[in-house]
């Protein structure tokens, strides 16, 4: 029985899928609170595209290597 081991990658740890993930959550959570927030207007209005940055940022990075 032959035991196989995972390939480590060459990708910069920082690039790493788990951390931008988190990043990129993060990214979406800040937007919701922008949304959701009654004191300023340019947060407001910025809502909508930090979470969809956010968004777009989890699409790609899901794609990378662990």
């Amino acid at each position: 029985m032959t035991t196989r081991r995972k390939q480590r990658s060459n990708w910069p740890k920082v690039l790493r899928r788990g951390l931008m993930e988190n990043i990129a959550t993060g990214i979406i959570g800040i937007g919701f609170l922008m949304l959701f927030q009654p004191f300023a207007l340019p947060l407001y209005t910025w809502s909508f595209i930090t979470m969809l940055a956010g968004t777009a940022m989890f699409i790609v990075v899901s794609k990378f290597p662990e």
